[in-house]
């Protein structure tokens, strides 16, 4: 087993940093380009409703990001201490957006679902929100 963890400010910029971070770590299990490509459009999308979301752009907040590798299962922890999410099941609907304003299509949830094995979001009003993310990289 390996893990790593970091924490980020939540920046634009440190978006596509964390998702280099993470898929490069992931390297180990020998992941194919598609599985890399999966893991980066997750975490970007995590991270971007850590963002966008949870902070409202106010950069000055942190975004913890973990990874432990096991073989070939990556599991991926993006955990912001935001506003939360009122009705996960409700956010994580295709085009459900708190953002309509900002032209957000509402996809990030489901993009994060389609591109990894298990996801799970655990979420407080007002405590912030865990976004747990595992994928199993094919064998050689």
């Amino acid at each position: 087993m390996n893990k790593f963890s970091m924490k980020l400010l939540a920046k634009t910029g440190n978006e596509s940093f964390a998702r280099s971070c993470v898929s490069a770590f992931c390297l180990e299990a020998n992941p194919t380009l598609e599985e890399i490509n999966d893991i980066k459009t997750a975490v970007s999308e995590a991270v971007t409703n850590c963002i966008v979301h949870a902070y409202s752009g106010k950069d000055d907040k942190f975004i913890d990001i973990s990874v432990s590798l096991e073989g070939q299962k990556a599991e991926i922890i993006i955990e912001d201490y935001g506003c939360g999410i009122e009705d996960v099941d409700k956010a994580m609907q295709p085009f459900f957006t708190t953002k309509p304003d900002q032209e957000r299509s509402g996809m990030g949830f489901t993009l994060i679902q389609t591109f990894m094995n298990d996801v799970k979001i655990i979420s407080q009003k007002d405590k912030g929100t865990k976004v747990v993310m595992q994928k199993e990289f094919k064998k050689d």
